[in-house]
């Protein structure tokens, strides 16, 4: 619990001091934002500042800091580290620097950035890749929730005829529909803060649960070798997997598409490190929480929580993220705690799914320069975009394997997406002169960490660690060779 106690501090002064450095070396200042020079009364309107904050927190948390906690927590004590180092020098400073180049340059998406600073080739590139992330997280964020729901109930008439699971992924896209054409404040303005904050609430109490119960957990200085491939024959290598495992907690591609949308309800740019930096610190502290209590469910001293639990008894229990959740909040929290836990496994990737598909949409019409203010226009784009997401979960369900393999392209995906968000923020802290060090540093260390996953992982090429952790000192050196050429040149 020391480990824990460190990190929750230095997660803190993370965002009171290199955060308020982050915040001084871009400069905010006094000028109109998008939300107010550019309102429309569907994508871009001035909303509170904590409502922005806590939509922003909810878009780029979801499941994210709660199941990646829970798998990360496997490898050990060595998560913290990932989580709080990761969260305040690069997760956090990748969310306000998009957020904050989105401000700047009228509310853009995240591949018209890409090409304003990396090149109109790179941003067609990024146009592609981040249009199918998002469909990726949409149609993940369906059959999970769905089959959640179909356990606790669903229309015999309705599954005897069109299958299980049929009546709620029905439920969930018409929600999507409507929360992806209507304006934001109507739906995702009304509901997400609700959600947010019982989000938040479930982690404080869960924290308190812990200093309550005080369990001996293994600490960082006990080792940062991966402590799972004893216990729970959890073999993967720390890297890069562990960094691919948990993103969002510590670095999410995914949140580059997210920050814009709120970067369109910003009222003022000083408001940018509370919203932006300050959500993603909020996020890395449910996601230490989330992981603190997964070492309790695994490696509790003497006995891990789930032989301790009787709901626990089920044959794989202790391994599945879902119902660690389930297990753990009723365990601990009594039936209030039941209901938070399937707000958590059913709301949260209900809402990362809609905002997701919200984010396409824009993504889509800025690139066709196609005016959102008309139903029509968005209609235009919606149908054929909710078409192929329905395509790709009907192969998703036919497939056995199917929600595994979008869930392992997912995760690089995501990672691969911060990649060139780190990047562009780094030649625009070139161009204008100010400290690129702090994103350089992250920018290179993902993609080193995305290049070694592409080489090792069994579903790319599946080469030798050594093959692989060498192909990564390569990839190392040419972008670094590469990035201070073109700044010589510059």
């Amino acid at each position: 619990m020391i480990s824990f106690i460190l990190s929750l501090v230095a997660l803190v002064l993370g965002y009171f001091i290199y955060g308020k450095f982050v915040e001084k070396v871009f400069g905010p200042d006094d000028r109109p934002t998008p939300a107010v020079a550019k309102a429309d009364g569907v994508d871009f309107i001035a909303m509170p500042n904590w409502k922005v904050f806590m939509i922003q927190f909810l878009n780029i948390a979801g499941t994210g800091p709660i199941f990646g906690a829970i798998l990360g927590a496997k490898f050990g004590p060595v998560a913290y580290l990932w989580i709080v180092f990761g969260c305040i020098f690069a997760g956090a400073v990748h969310d306000y620097m998009c957020g904050m180049l989105s401000i700047r340059h009228g509310g853009a998406n995240l591949p018209d950035l890409v090409g304003v600073y990396l090149g109109s080739k790179t941003q067609k590139v990024m146009l592609v890749f981040s249009v199918l992330l998002l469909m990726m997280v949409g149609v993940v964020f369906v059959y999970s929730p769905a089959e959640i729901l179909t356990h606790i109930w669903e229309p015999k008439a309705i599954s005897s005829f069109l299958g299980h699971n049929t009546f709620w992924i029905a439920l969930i896209f018409i929600y999507y529909i409507f929360a992806t054409m209507l304006p934001v404040d109507k739906i995702i303005g009304r509901i997400y803060p609700l959600f947010a904050f019982s989000l938040l609430f479930m982690a404080v109490a869960l924290m308190i649960a812990l200093f309550v119960k005080m369990p001996a957990l293994p600490e960082v200085w006990d080792g940062l070798s991966n402590r799972g491939a004893e216990t729970l024959g959890f073999t993967d290598a720390v890297f890069p997997c562990l960094f691919i495992t948990i993103a969002c907690g510590a670095i999410s591609g995914f949140h580059a598409t997210q920050s814009p949308l709120m970067a369109r309800c910003v009222k003022d740019e000083r408001m940018a490190r509370p919203i932006f930096y300050g959500a993603m610190i909020t996020e890395g502290i449910v996601a230490l929480i989330w992981a603190t209590v997964a070492m309790y469910f695994f490696y509790n001293d003497p006995t891990p929580g789930y032989q301790l639990m009787e709901a626990a008894k089920d044959s794989g229990a202790h391994t599945s993220a879902p119902r660690v959740v389930s297990i753990v909040c009723n365990d601990w929290l009594g039936l209030f705690g039941g209901i938070l836990a399937l707000l958590g496994v059913v709301a949260a990737p209900i809402t990362s799914g809609d905002t997701a598909f919200r984010s396409a949409r824009l993504i889509i019409a800025d690139f066709l320069h196609f005016e959102q203010h008309s139903i029509r226009r968005r209609l235009m784009i919606c149908i054929p975009m909710f078409a192929a997401g329905i395509c790709m979960l009907m192969w998703q369900m036919a497939d056995a394997d199917g929600f595994q393999k979008i869930w392992s392209w997912f995760g690089w995906s995501n990672q691969t997406l911060s990649v060139f968000t780190l990047w562009t923020a780094t030649v625009y802290l070139v161009q204008s002169k100010k400290p690129f060090w702090m994103t350089l540093i992250p920018a290179l260390f993902m993609t080193v960490v995305c290049s070694t996953f592409l080489l090792i992982s069994k579903q790319a090429f599946g080469l030798s660690p050594a093959i692989s952790y060498t192909g990564s000192i390569v990839v190392l050196l040419i972008a670094t060779a590469w990035f201070f050429t073109w700044m010589r040149k510059r």
